[in-house]
């Protein structure tokens, strides 16, 4: 997958020459067996009417710029690559041109299956470093961990970016949104905010922060 859906590089690297925003948000509703659903959304809406202009030429700054097929072809073996992974069911994407949003969604059987995609995705990528994110859920006590691994690495390369690009990871967000069945009595990371319901759990933050170390989105649910 992530050989795949190459048309996110050259979406960024457009982004970041013309210091545009975007938006991660990683959606995942977990219910009381465990299974679940994630929904991923790469979001250059604010930047739609820069982007739109960039799509119309052939290549700024030395970088091609992709043509809508050929985003919709890269997203599409994505998802089909998707829908061969063990325990992970119900796959499908959205892409909107108009806004530039792209989606993946798809259901898991349960959360352990959603780090072993992350596994065999850095593994196909010949990315040799630990999972940054995975989860765990505790059905007896209806309790929902999610760890975040900070590296050191990628503050470094972080560092050694131009200010220009760095200005790009502050305006970008990262949002996660984490939802459940039962109402929710507790929670670890004090930078998270549970909704009126209290069925939901949404964090928000600067790129820049993940990357560069200050933040952390780890996460103990009961």
């Amino acid at each position: 997958m992530f050989k795949n859906v190459r048309f996110i590089i050259p979406l960024f690297f457009i982004s970041v020459l013309l210091s545009s925003c975007f938006e991660i948000i990683e959606d995942v509703t977990v219910k009381k067996d465990g299974s679940g659903n994630m929904k991923l959304t790469l979001n250059f809406s604010q930047s739609k009417t820069k982007i739109g202009a960039i799509m119309l030429m052939d290549s700024i700054n030395g970088y091609k710029v992709p043509s809508r097929n050929e985003i919709e072809d890269q997203i599409e073996q994505a998802t089909a690559r998707l829908r061969t992974m063990k325990g992970i069911s119900n796959v499908s994407h959205t892409v909107d041109f108009t806004n530039f949003i792209a989606s993946i969604n798809f259901s898991f059987r349960n959360v352990a299956d959603v780090n072993n995609l992350v596994k065999e995705l850095l593994a196909e990528a010949d990315v040799k470093a630990k999972i940054p994110l995975s989860y765990r859920y505790n059905r007896d006590e209806a309790r929902f961990s999610k760890d975040y691994t900070f590296s050191p690495d990628v503050k470094e390369q972080y560092n050694n970016l131009k200010e220009r690009d760095k200005e790009v990871f502050r305006s970008a967000s990262y949002i996660s949104i984490l939802r459940f069945e039962n109402t929710i009595s507790s929670f670890s990371n004090q930078g998270a905010k549970m909704s009126k319901n209290q069925l939901a759990i949404m964090q928000r933050l600067p790129v820049s922060d993940l990357v560069s170390g200050k933040a952390d989105i780890s996460n103990q649910i009961q």
